[in-house]
């Protein structure tokens, strides 16, 4: 770990460029890319969401490559244990079993960025180990104890295909910083160049483009802390982050109405404390990227979807429809609790 001073200018210089170099790479994805820059200093874990093919793979080797450090990614399959992420197992050229060390310690505490693909097709056992290790960034095997000071897990869910899935339970869903909305552009002329413009063919030719370790990912919880201890609140915006978030836990109370929607049998329970202390330091975040040193309104509502929302448990009746409801009840506390 390193204890001298942090220079938050010259890292907001690197942010921003590690930012650009992104925006180079993914087409039409400022937002997803600004979010993802959010989360790395705000050291936060990641869960992705978004079609099959839409970029999410190369967008985290992208932010691995710029982060630095070790990268690894593992599949989610129903047949998955706890132990495949730690460790795995073959015979050798001389016939005998062999037991290495599997993708969260092969590189020790050098790993800066975990990606578990598909997650939702892993069983529960496997969510309660990851559980530990997000919390903790430390796990047991070979009889000692492995520490992961830098290690962001990202986590990808597939929202097509529903077979064979494990969804993830409130208590795993809410050790995430942010869920984030991986979208294929709108602009026509983004489709076209996506479609033919062969650069966008070639993913492994297009993440070369990123400067190794442009963000060192040793100095990265330093440099986090420091932004927590700079961008300061104030007593008004206080009160309004909790008015924001007593109106996710008592709707009705607060005037949020849904249309078709029986607000008061809604919300079985609305976002944790842990989620709303994530949103001010992902919000803190946001505003040091804008150059600022004070929270502003506007700071909590360019995080507030993603840091709330899949935090949210729902009636069973609308669970299984939280697509459809999350971001218009999101939308309505916003424009329900008045901005200071």
């Amino acid at each position: 770990m390193h204890s001298e001073p942090v220079d938050l200018s010259a890292w907001r210089t690197r942010a921003l460029d590690f930012e650009r170099q992104l925006n180079d790479v993914l087409v039409g994805m400022p937002r997803t890319v600004r979010l993802m820059t959010v989360a790395v200093f705000a050291r936060g874990h990641v869960l992705l969401e978004g079609d099959v093919g839409v970029g999410k793979t190369t967008l985290l080797k992208a932010v691995a490559r710029g982060i630095g450090g070790a990268y690894q990614r593992i599949e989610g399959t129903v047949d998955l244990m706890p132990g495949d992420l730690v460790y795995h197992t073959y015979v050798g050229d001389d016939g005998r079993p062999r037991v290495e060390p599997g993708p969260l310690i092969a590189q020790g505490s050098e790993l800066s960025v975990f990606f578990f693909n598909e997650i939702n097709r892993a069983r529960p056992q496997v969510h309660a180990l990851l559980l530990r290790l997000m919390a903790e960034r430390t796990v047991s095997a070979f009889n000692r104890e492995y520490r992961l000071p830098w290690m962001q897990v990202f986590a990808d869910r597939n929202r097509v295909e529903r077979e064979e899935t494990f969804e993830l339970p409130s208590a795993a869903r809410d050790r995430f910083l942010m869920e984030i909305s991986v979208e294929t552009p709108d602009a026509r002329d983004q489709l076209r160049g996506l479609m033919f413009d062969t650069r966008f063919h070639d993913a492994d030719a297009l993440i070369e483009k990123i400067s190794p370790a442009t963000l060192d990912h040793t100095r990265l919880n330093d440099v986090a802390a420091a932004i927590q201890d700079t961008v300061q609140s104030s007593e008004v915006l206080d009160n309004y982050g909790v008015d924001l978030w007593l109106a996710t836990r008592r709707p009705a109370q607060y005037g949020v109405r849904l249309s078709d929607v029986d607000i008061d049998e809604f919300i079985q329970s609305g976002a944790s404390p842990r989620g709303v202390a994530m949103l001010v330091r992902a919000a803190r975040v946001q505003a040091w990227l804008e150059g600022r040193d004070r929270l502003v309104p506007e700071d909590l509502h360019e995080v507030f979807f993603e840091a709330i929302a899949h935090r949210l448990c729902l009636s069973p009746v609308y669970e299984n429809q939280r697509p459809l409801y999350a971001r218009p009840f999101v939308a309505e506390v916003l424009r329900q609790i008045a901005s200071p």
